[in-house]
């Protein structure tokens, strides 16, 4: 049977621990991180923690990096995609996709590999409407 490692805590840290658990402003996540390792400070296998809590990630994080560890999840999702900006302001000033006669924010946004709220969100903030035409017609009527 695998036996976890001993979490021994300082006079400082258990209080800290306490305190966070006694708070009512406390997140629930690290309010739960917290119980773990205190349970796991009274000599609790992770077995039994777990059967009360999550534990086995969170002891680790705990003995690599003491409170830090507990405090923040790590990032998740995939990484925000960079968007070439120049790119998007030539490519919408000074061209035009085939066979339209402007470009549609989805099509630009095939054409960068981005999404399309990614499109709209720069073309705002750049002030580019490429749907209006930059010139005068005169009526025929």
């Amino acid at each position: 049977m695998r036996v976890a490692p001993t979490v021994t805590l300082t006079s400082e840290e258990r209080s800290e621990l306490s305190r966070i658990v006694a708070s009512r402003l406390s997140s629930v996540r690290l309010l739960l991180r917290a119980r773990m390792i205190l349970l796991a400070a009274e000599g609790l296998q992770n077995k039994e923690i777990a059967e009360r809590l999550q534990v086995a990630r969170w002891r680790k994080r705990y003995l690599e990096h003491r409170l830090s560890g507990i405090e923040r999840d790590l990032p998740r999702g995939a990484p925000p995609v960079k968007m070439d900006v120049a790119r998007l302001v030539e490519l919408t000033t000074q061209s035009k996709p085939e066979a339209m006669t402007h470009w549609s924010t989805r099509r630009m946004a095939a054409e960068l590999g981005v999404s399309a709220a990614s499109v709209s969100r720069h073309w705002r903030k750049h002030g580019l409407k490429p749907h209006l035409l930059r010139g005068f017609k005169v009526s025929q009527h």
